[in-house]
């Protein structure tokens, strides 16, 4: 059976052994209590007399030394303070449907409450609970929460994808600096690099290819700026990583990409089985399992100025 993060409303397995952090205006910390507690037990003060020096009611002090006379130590934590027992508690049965129909078809407090015949403020509390209260912390997919891998080791997982960029000129392009200004800087770049030119004679900036190749334990990346995607680029890009990588000490156990042609190729298959890798793509339709590589790749034109939204 799936369990949430909400493993008390699911299973009702809660530890009897809670420790909370006192705050920082409390009289009584752990250790105080502790000293004061000896003083009426081990030293045999009087309780009012123990309690007038650490400026508490000697009831306070009474009940410190109750319990270090039971527990010892370990019992100047502090406790839980949850109910023993909660009668109108919402009940295991209906939590795990509250996260069925959050997780399955990702409805929201009122949908559920009204299909369950319950308060919205319930089910809210509920998935809040379960931390499930926002859709951004389930897959847009399936429902479920997102779940976050790490292999153990440098070179055990490569992520490789490519990012298409379309080249901006020398100065600037159109959208920044207006179609007058940016007219003139396509015409003097591709004058200066002799670039290719339309059949009307307009200059053509044409497209760069970023193939990233970001390692999974250490998000170490190696970026390789290309003018296509094909299979031999693909390949030659694979080798340049791997003796990157090889220097810094990481030997590669295997790659991960999407099912892109170049990725799909015989030539891309035997590079893999040449340099010792075991090649591995993604599900279809699913790009988030490749998530890390395109995530990086954001990061990386965020940092250059190309995009100025948030990645």
């Amino acid at each position: 059976m799936k369990t949430s993060r909400c493993g008390v409303e699911l299973s009702k397995n809660r530890s009897d052994q809670e420790v909370f952090v006192s705050h920082a205006n409390a009289v009584l910390t752990p250790i105080t209590r502790l000293r004061l507690a000896r003083l009426i037990v081990d030293e045999g003060w009087a309780p009012a007399r123990a309690a007038e020096r650490y400026d508490v009611s000697w009831r306070t002090a009474a009940k410190w030394a109750e319990r270090y006379r039971q527990e010892g130590p370990a019992g100047m934590a502090d406790r839980s303070c949850a109910p023993h027992r909660q009668p109108n508690r919402t009940p295991a049965p209906v939590v795990r449907k509250i996260v069925h129909l959050r997780w399955k078809q990702r409805l929201g407090p009122i949908q559920i409450g009204d299909r369950l015949d319950m308060p919205a403020s319930t089910v809210h509390a509920v998935l809040v609970r379960c931390r499930l209260n926002r859709l951004s912390q389930v897959d847009r997919v399936t429902g479920e929460p997102t779940r976050r891998y790490e292999h153990d080791k440098p070179g055990d997982l490569l992520h490789i994808d490519v990012k298409k960029l379309g080249r901006v000129p020398d100065g600037g392009g159109w959208r920044y600096l207006g179609r007058q200004q940016g007219k003139r800087n396509r015409h003097l770049t591709a004058t200066r690099t002799a670039g290719p030119r339309s059949k009307w004679g307009q200059p053509l900036m044409g497209t760069c290819y970023l193939h990233t190749v970001l390692d999974d334990h250490s998000r170490v990346a190696y970026v390789e700026a290309r003018e296509d995607e094909t299979k031999q680029t693909a390949a030659e890009v694979l080798r340049n990583a791997v003796a990157w990588f090889a220097e810094r000490g990481v030997t590669v156990q295997r790659v991960l990409t999407d099912n892109g042609g170049c990725y799909r190729s015989r030539l891309w298959r035997d590079t893999c089985d040449e340099l010792g890798i075991t090649p591995k793509r993604t599900r279809p339709y699913r790009p988030q399992t490749n998530g890390k590589v395109c995530e990086e790749s954001a990061v990386v034109l965020h940092r250059s100025g190309l995009t100025p939204a948030k990645v």
